[in-house]
């Protein structure tokens, strides 16, 4: 595959691109990620990716560079990251017994080009006593993550359902990153090894 870089910071993403065999490299891209009065959760979501995208191929003309951004909508409101535990601690109390939406686009970018998609998976959580809400604050799982938890974490334990993609909540989508990469003529299959029995 060409050149790829990730315009992301989260170890969670790298992490996802390596599993389906994508190599990659790591350029986070800075950008301001405040919602615009009046945009919706979908628009923001995906507005983000493209930017950080956007940014990084900028910089980097010859590569391809993948962005990618999540948020967690609870009755239409963005759910971000939390700023301290007692904020972990309300958003967790407003998600249990709820059943809410994350919201992960993702967009691939050459020189000024950008293709995206945004992936809607809804997700349920069981009701959650106090004790453990706090227990689950103070552990310092939800703090660099948009709706306070981390469902490949301990907070796995709070999910009863969930309706699309696993790997979405998680922080990348893995079907529609590969389509976006085999639309751009690079499918990732071509990079997965290749298994021959020796012998006679």
């Amino acid at each position: 595959m060409t050149n790829l870089i990730l315009a992301s910071a989260s170890p969670r993403r790298s992490e996802l691109l390596s599993q389906i065999g994508v190599r990659h490299r790591v350029c986070p891209a800075d950008i301001d990620e405040t919602p615009v009065a009046g945009e919706s959760p979908q628009d923001y979501v995906e507005r983000l990716a493209r930017g950080k995208a956007l940014a990084v191929a900028a910089a980097h003309p010859d590569s391809l560079v993948l962005g990618s951004d999540t948020t967690v909508v609870l009755a239409g409101e963005i759910l971000g990251k939390p700023d301290s535990e007692p904020q972990a601690c309300a958003m967790l109390a407003r998600l249990s017994g709820q059943t809410h939406q994350v919201m992960t686009a993702v967009a691939l970018a050459r020189g000024s080009r950008c293709e995206s998609v945004v992936s809607v998976t809804e997700v349920s959580f069981r009701t959650l006593g106090p004790e453990e809400i706090r227990a689950y604050a103070a552990s310092g799982e939800p703090m660099d993550k948009a709706g306070s938890y981390g469902i490949q974490g301990l907070g796995g334990i709070f999910v009863t359902g969930l309706k699309g993609s696993y790997s979405a909540v998680v922080g990348l989508p893995l079907k529609e990153t590969a389509d976006l990469l085999a639309q751009a003529g690079y499918p990732v299959w071509q990079n997965w090894p290749c298994s021959k029995e020796n012998g006679a």
